[in-house]
């Protein structure tokens, strides 16, 4: 998220299995610019970030992937300045449903209005509005803190043009990178 002097913030990007937070920190130390937040359940690893520089400084491959999920980061934020700029809220909604469908198990999405209004940049009565919508449309099921995708199809065709370029940029970038599931660790930053 990007935070705003006055405390407000915004969504920036989203990163699922086929990225990480924190990659800039590969090349050199850095200050986040960012938060991360933690918005659906799954493992994940913790490295600390000299050991990241150490292994990037000597893996061509590492650097290889740690450039192309910057490539695709930056091409994701210009995309949703434009998204933002040009598409309807319930095309932006259908988006970024879509986006947290293609990197969750299953098709149920912890999200709550306050949340959702946050990523989004509206009010909570407009994420009511456009959920009750594609509810009535058949696309979700939206109960008290939680969308479950009923119609993936049409959620997909509800959705602007910019689900459909980030996604296919990202499986340009990191074609090998299938949605694997990270195996659980106890080890410490």
């Amino acid at each position: 998220m990007t935070l705003m002097e006055n405390g407000a913030a915004i969504e920036s990007a989203m990163i699922g299995p086929e990225g990480a937070v924190g990659l800039p920190a590969a090349v050199r130390q850095r200050t986040a610019i960012s938060r991360a937040v933690v918005q659906s359940k799954g493992r994940a690893l913790r490295l600390n970030a000299g050991i990241l520089h150490e292994v990037w400084n000597g893996s061509p491959t590492l650097r290889s992937l740690v450039d192309a999920h910057g490539e695709g980061l930056y091409a994701n934020a210009i995309q949703s300045v434009a998204c933002n700029a040009l598409h309807s809220v319930e095309e932006r909604f259908c988006r970024w449903i879509l986006s947290c469908h293609d990197r969750v198990e299953g098709d149920t999405l912890a999200l709550t209005q306050e949340y959702l209004a946050d990523m989004l940049g509206v009010q909570r009565t407009t994420v009511t509005a456009v959920a009750r919508s594609l509810q009535d449309k058949g696309a979700i099921r939206y109960r008290r803190g939680q969308v479950d995708i009923v119609d993936r199809g049409l959620l997909e065709a509800a959705a602007c043009e910019c689900y459909g370029v980030v996604r296919r940029n990202y499986d340009r970038l990191l074609p090998t990178m299938d949605r694997q599931v990270i195996p659980e660790t106890s080890a410490e930053p």
